[in-house]
This record gives C-alpha cells, structure tokens and sequence, in this order.
C-alpha cells in the first residue's frame, strides 16, 4: 500500500476515530466499529452521551494518534465534528452518511460546509453519502457493510461512483481469486474525487491493475490526466455508466450525438484505458490484466486451443462478435499440431484437441510460438486423471505471448489449480465468456499502448474567429483548412440568382443563405437538381416563403457515401472532434467515433475504423474508398481550430461526401458566442 502522498492518512492511518459508536449493533456506527475490529492501529470509539468511549475527536486524538475520523453521525452535524477533527490534527475523514448534495434542499448546505472545511484546512475527506474504503494489506476496513473482512488483499483496485459498486466488485475480485489493494467508494466527491485516487494508485507498488466505475465527471481533463499517467504503468479497466441517457441531447447533430457516454467513453480511450460494458467484464478483465498484460501491439492475433469443441465454440463466436482477429496458423505450426493431435481435429485455429490430455502443454506452445499470435486463449474441463492442466500450461507458456484460460469444475482442487495458475502468470476464468472479456481486455490494452503516429502536416490554425458564419462563410473557412467545397455563389437578389446558374451550370443546388437557419431542409431551405430557369424561379419562390434574404447557387455533388465531422465544446472535457455517418443515417445509428483535441492527423485517420458502418468506406458494392489520411487531416485541423479560437462553440461538417474524386463539404455550420460570454477553456 502506498503509505505516503496526500492519501496515505486516509488509506493507511496509524490510528482511527469512529465517531458516533454505538454499543447497539444495529447502529450505523456499531456496524463501522465492528468492521475494524481487525485494525492493528489504535482505535478510538467517539460518543459523547457513552461514558465507555471517548467523548470528542480531540479527547481521542490526545489519546493517541488519529490520522483518520470516521463521522457516523447525522448530516445536520457532520461539519461540526469536522472542524473540530481538523482542529484536533486529524488529517483524514469519511463522511458516511446521505442528507447530503444528493438529497438537495439543506443538504447542499450541509455538504458545501464540508467541502469548505477540508479546503480551509488542508484534512482529506472522502464523501459524504459513501459507505467507505477497504484497504485489505493495511487491515483497514473502514466500511459498514457486513462480511467486508471477507474481502481478501489482492493486486487489483477499485475506484467506483458507488459505495454498493465498489463493494460488489470488491465481492465479486475476492470471489474470482484475485481480492484488492484498495477499493474506494466516492460517494459525492465533496473533496477526494476519482483522479486524486488515481493519483495515489500511481505510486502504489501492491497494485498490478485498476478498475474503474464512473458516473459523471466534474473535471474532465483532469481525470484524463489521472488516467493517461496511471496507464503508463498498469492497466486501467473503466465502466462507465449511461449508455441509455438521452435526456441532456444539445441543439445540433454533433451535440446530440456527442452524449455524456459517448464523450467519456471516447476520453478514457484515448487516455489509454480498456473500456467495459458491464461489472462482470469488468472483474474478468481487471482480472486478467492484473496477472499478464502483452506486449505493444496495433493488430494483434489470438491462438485459441480448445479441449471440447462446444464451448470453444462459444468462444470463438464472442471472440468474432467483438472483432478480435483470429489468423490462420502458419503451415509449420500446423504440421508441428499434426504430430500432436489425431487427424480428425480442427488444428487452424481454432485449435481443437478433442479431450484434455498429455500432449495439452506441447499444443499450447506450439499455437503461442506461431508468428501470427500474440495472445493465448483456451478452454479445458478440470480433468486431474487425463492431465496436470498447471504443469501443461506452465511447461506450454510462451515468452510475451499471454495465457488466458477458461477452465471450468467445482471443488477445492479447482480453486487450488486456478490459485497455481494465477501465480505462475496465466489468466485463469471460469467460462468462455469470460475467455473472451479477458482477451479483449488484453488486446485493447496492447493497441492502446501502441505509438501511432502524431505528426501533423504542419499548418497555422486561424486565429481570432468570431464572427457569425452562413454557409458560405462556413464553406471559406473550410476552404483555408484544405477541404474541398463545390463551386458556389453567393446571391443577394433573384438576377444575380439567374446569372449565378449561368455561371455554375445546371443543374444546382438552391439554398436559403442565413447565419441563423441551422437546418435549412426543416424548413424548405434547400432545392436540389435544379436544372432550368423556371425551376430556379420556383425554388426562388419557395425560399421567399420561408424568409430568404440571399440565396447560395451551388453546384451538384456527385453520388457517395456521407459522413459527418465536426469539433466542439464539450462542457466537461473542452475541445473534441468527432467522425459518423453523415445525414439522417448519423441520428438514426448514433454511429460516432469521439476523441479529445488538440488530435494528431495520423490518430484522427484510425477514428473510421471505430465505426459500425466502417465497412461503406472501403468500397463498398464498387462504391469509393476513403482516404483515412486525408479525412484525419481535416479532423484534426477542426479540432485545431476550436482549439485555437476560445469563442467558436462548435463547427460541423454534415454531410462531407466521400464521392471518386475524393472528400467534398456540402454543408458547414459554425457556432460562435460574444467575447463577454467566454469562458476559460479546459
């Protein structure tokens, strides 16, 4: 445990205050005693109205040393205690208690107290409204919850939203084999928040692995910091819960798509840590990855050898749904299996043995020495009496190649060889499915830990932009990006309507030409094909009727694919840019791949790759094919832009077409706000 950092007193204290103990189990603070009972440190139970305990913090601390203060008291009298714990030299706090932030009304008063109390006075606090930490190693179990004792010192820490999220997965690691460093329930953040842990996990030698659970985020680049740091030396496993909110949509196609989720899904990605979608996946790949983690790979291959055909089966089809590559083995690694197993097996990869036997451990370390195989993942029945499945997959382990092993049975014996395995560095689960979360987890963290190019072509962003743009205006400005446009004209009047169809050649598209129409086509703003005078004249009319002052003659874009891109302002995480199918194709699917900006050309270029209508852009049905380079390029410089220019809100590009002649904007809508209203930017 990392006993030292602005954490150490919290997580690792020589001695700790319960205040509000009870001598009545059922009590909050009876429950939190009981938890520590295991304590090694001094341990003082507060209760001013029990002769038996002391009767103040400071009594207590004068006693001996208090580092930490546990406040089991209502929340109309949390700040009191608080203060007087501060005064008294304690450094640390856990609020458990709600009646806080959560529950509105005076509890925002009450919880902004607290806040206002640990800033003053420099003492940690963790909450309110938490149900507290575990810290297995140090024998700290500052937590109410029954049977937290249970919980047995691993290599793997949680940092979670929720106190009961914490304790579930805290449970659920011990129930796996692996137990926690640490696991920390934020509660409401008053003081102690999700990076500050991440901080303190950065320098903890007891910690292999990291998992993740977040709610909301107030300061999005800080914890993408917290993250990217921590990543550089251990894996980060992160849920993020949200995927079905839709309440918060903002006004444009990007802000819509651009939901909280989405956004901070897309920001933990590029800070390098595995993303799940849910709290098993997450035990099973925090798991895995704290046992074996591969080498840097932007493409790796998985070997799979299985001992029944059924479950591995059900592997290999996890496997494809979740788009890992399972490459044909090499002809000298199918002739070395030949040797090895009965010629009616399926030896390709899958590897398929039939039954568990002698020749497992020489199979495993036939697949993992194939060239096109960076990880190893199997399946066997616990079969003692057909093979020692430890000494098979110790003796078949190959260097930098990482075992993941699915091996089912009950009984002690099970436990004992899954316990053998994880110490001998194999990732070991209990079914196929969890096989396949586990590798996944493997592969996401080698491609993370990839260098991908992060040279831009070097340009100098437009500064100093502010004005309100049109379509056109928006179209020059995409035009200084290097994007292409069709040609145009803006029109002020119908004559220069007429002369402009002259000079762009039939047939046109006719538009309604205001800064303050965001989407033209709701309201009749838009007439394609026009290809003759009198259908200029009509159109002319139809954009009168719905309030046109100038028009913009333009010509007609060949046939392709549309896409969409766009940079914005995300109110948690400053500048992002992001890549989807354009047009209404974009809302129905919310197919959308996000990253933060400042992003290189070459990083923005592997965003299509993310997306689940990827397949349209590599010629689909003798259809064009995009250039990820020169999309990447645009991106990037979108998100340059934003960057560069504190008042631009948002510009998006929707549809920019993909057509034979390349990547063609056909539509730009930019938004601006009044210098008065800047506000500083992430």
């Amino acid at each position: 445990m990392n006993d030292s950092g602005p954490l150490g007193p919290l997580f690792a204290p020589r001695g700790i205050a319960v205040v509000g103990a009870s001598r009545d189990p059922g009590k909050l603070g009876a429950a939190m005693a009981r938890s520590l009972s295991g304590f090694d440190g001094f341990l003082a139970r507060v209760n001013a109205r029990d002769d038996t305990m002391y009767p103040s913090v400071g009594v207590a601390a004068a006693a001996g040393p208090v580092d930490l203060a546990l406040l089991c008291v209502p929340a109309a009298a949390c700040a009191d205690v608080l203060a007087e714990a501060a005064a008294a030299g304690v450094r640390a706090a856990v609020v458990c208690g709600g009646g806080f932030a959560e529950a509105g009304g005076a509890g925002v008063g009450h919880q902004r107290r607290l806040g206002a109390i640990a800033r003053d006075s420099g003492l940690r606090l963790l909450g309110p409204n938490t149900s507290g930490f575990l810290a297995p190693h140090a024998r700290v179990t500052a937590s109410f919850v029954p049977g937290v004792h249970r919980v047995a010192p691993g290599a793997v820490a949680v940092v979670a939203a929720s106190g009961g999220v914490n304790h579930a997965l805290a449970f659920a690691l011990t129930e796996a084999g692996h137990g926690v460093s640490l696991a920390v329930g934020l509660g409401n953040g008053a003081d102690v928040t999700a990076p500050d842990v991440l901080d303190h996990l950065a320098d903890d030698p007891r910690t292999a692995a990291v998992a993740l659970h977040v709610e909301s985020v107030a300061d999005g680049p800080r914890l993408v910091a917290s993250v990217r740091r921590l990543t550089a030396t251990r894996p980060v496993v992160a849920l993020v819960v949200g995927r079905h909110d839709v309440g918060a949509f903002a006004e444009s196609h990007t802000g819509a798509l651009a939901t909280s989720w989405r956004t901070t899904r897309a920001a933990l990605a590029q800070a390098g840590a595995v993303l799940v979608d849910d709290e098993r996946e997450l035990v099973d790949a925090v798991g895995a990855l704290a046992v074996t983690r591969g080498r840097p790979h932007a493409v790796p291959g998985v070997g799979v050898v299985t001992a029944q055909a059924g479950p591995g089966l059900l592997l290999l089809d996890d496997l494809r749904g979740r788009g890992v590559r399972v490459p044909e083995l090499t002809p000298g690694t199918r002739e070395t299996l030949a040797g090895l197993l009965p010629p009616l097996t399926f030896q390709r990869n899958p590897v398929d043995t039939g039954r568990p036997g002698p020749e497992l451990g020489a199979v495993f370390a036939a697949v993992g020495a194939d060239p096109g195989v960076d990880v190893l993942a199997g399946y066997v029945l616990h079969e003692p009496d057909a093979v020692d499945v430890v000494a098979a997959l110790t003796n078949g382990m190959t260097a930098d190649v990482p075992v993941v092993l699915g091996l089912a049975g009950v009984g002690e014996e099970v436990v004992r060889d899954r316990r053998a395995l994880r110490e001998s560095g194999v990732a070991v689960v209990d079914d196929a499915r969890g096989v396949a979360a586990a590798t996944a987890a493997l592969l996401a963290d080698a491609r993370a830990r990839t260098a991908r190019p992060a040279v831009s072509t070097p340009w100098a962003a437009p500064t100093g932009l502010a004005a309100r743009y049109d379509e056109n205006a928006g179209k020059d400005l995409l035009e200084q990006l290097g994007v292409a446009t069709m040609p145009r004209h803006a029109c002020a009047d119908r004559a220069a309507a007429h002369a402009a169809f002259d000079l762009v050649g039939a047939p046109v598209a006719v538009k309604l030409l205001d800064a303050d129409v965001l989407h033209k086509t709701e309201i009749g703003g838009v007439h394609l094909g026009v290809s003759s005078h009198a259908d200029l004249d009509a159109a002319l009319d139809e954009l009168d009727a719905a309030g046109a002052r100038r028009y913009l003659v333009e010509a007609m874009a060949p046939a392709g694919i549309d896409l969409m891109v766009g940079a914005r302002r995300d109110v948690v995480f400053g500048p992002v840019v992001l890549v989807g199918l354009g047009g209404t194709v974009a809302e129905a699917l919310a197919d959308v791949a996000i990253r933060l900006a400042p992003v290189s050309s070459g990083q923005a270029a592997g965003m299509p790759s993310e997306l689940a209508g990827r397949a349209l852009l590599s010629g689909w049905r003798g259809g064009p094919v995009l250039d990820s380079d020169a999309l990447g390029t645009i991106v990037s410089r979108l998100g340059d832009l934003l960057v560069a220019n504190p008042l631009m809100e948002e510009i998006e590009v929707n549809p920019l077409r993909l057509t034979p002649q390349g990547l063609i904007a056909l539509d730009a809508v930019i938004l601006t706000r009044k210098a008065d209203d800047a506000h500083t930017d992430h």
